[in-house]
């Protein structure tokens, strides 16, 4: 009986996600007197789960699960479940993995908590901590079912070392044409950036850039700093910016380390989808702009000035320290 985690990949590689549920899972597995095993797709580098506590990694190696497809990775991932006799599931708060955890759920019966932020407080009765209400509060909540799937909030618990061999095993789930009566048609990606769900740093811009002519330098400072580039619900509708980079309560949650949000104002869908981030700057030329009540650090200033500026520093800074 293992703890069953959920590690997700993409082109072979394993997202950032994948190391943090990884971390998750052994602690919870420390809990309950048992061991790991991890369930992954099309993956080439198993066995660097094994830096994070997984005993045994089930790999699906298959090509028409290369593209996430809710309903037959949660068949894949329940057949994994009863065949470790799986009494906890732990899986990521990504948008995928928010469309299959509730079928996974469904399938085993399961009792199913997302956003959750700390290890378990307690094994019996088995109860979590999770974000609630717009992540404005916490919620201590009790699972009571006989499985259970805990979904960890992305740069919440954090990524952990735990050094062990981790076992390859290939898993072949029974995967049907019934499970895929949803597909794909096509994937548009973002290539040669950092993607907003895995990057530490996001920068964001909103309607104060007055048009997407003026991107070059919000596209420089994360390029400077190593980061996603992301943007207000305003500019991705006025076509600025494609919707993928869209963040905020309707768009993508982030949930880095440093945000920076240049010409938002601050609407409060946006504040609730970027507020699990742990250090938020604004620049905004607006001393009253609802932002800055959220803000760890801002300036008052107009983005055209103060954005080079903050680019020529960065630059000189790490130059020197190159």
């Amino acid at each position: 009986m293992s703890v069953l985690v959920y590690t997700e990949s993409e082109n072979g590689k394993f997202k950032k996600n994948a190391f943090e549920v990884a971390s998750y899972a052994y602690e919870v597995a420390q809990l309950l007197g048992t061991t790991v095993t991890a369930i992954s797709f099309n993956a080439s580098n198993n066995e660097v789960l094994g830096d994070y506590g997984v005993a045994k990694v089930l790999n699906v190696s298959n090509d028409t699960l290369k593209t996430f497809n809710a309903k037959a990775y949660a068949h894949a991932i329940t057949e994994a479940a009863e065949k470790e006799g799986a009494k906890v599931v732990i899986v990521s708060s990504s948008t995928d993995t928010k469309y299959l955890a509730p079928i996974v759920s469904a399938k085993l019966k399961a009792g199913y908590v997302p956003n959750v932020v700390t290890a378990p407080e307690s094994a019996s009765p088995f109860t979590v901590k999770r974000t609630a209400f717009s992540n404005k509060g916490f919620a201590h909540t009790e699972i009571s079912t006989d499985i259970k799937i805990v979904g960890v909030s992305n740069n919440a618990f954090g990524i952990h070392e735990h050094k062990t061999t981790a076992a390859v095993e290939a898993f072949s789930p029974t995967i049907t044409d019934a499970d895929f009566t949803t597909k794909s048609v096509e994937v548009d990606k973002v290539v040669g950036k950092a993607t907003i769900a895995d990057a530490d740093i996001v920068v964001s811009g909103g309607r104060g850039l007055k048009g997407p002519e003026n991107w070059g330098m919000i596209e420089e400072l994360a390029e400077v700093l190593g980061a996603a580039t992301a943007c207000s619900k305003p500019v991705s509708d006025l076509g600025w910016r494609p919707h993928g980079e869209h963040v905020g309560q309707t768009g993508k949650p982030v949930a880095s380390n440093l945000y920076i949000a240049i010409g938002i104002s601050g609407a409060i869908q946006h504040l609730a989808g970027v507020s699990s981030s742990k250090v938020k700057v604004v620049i905004n030329t607006d001393p009253e702009a609802p932002f800055f009540k959220a803000a760890d650090y801002g300036i008052v200033g107009d983005a055209f000035e103060v954005v080079p500026k903050l680019i020529e520093k960065l630059k000189e800074f790490k130059a020197q320290n190159a």
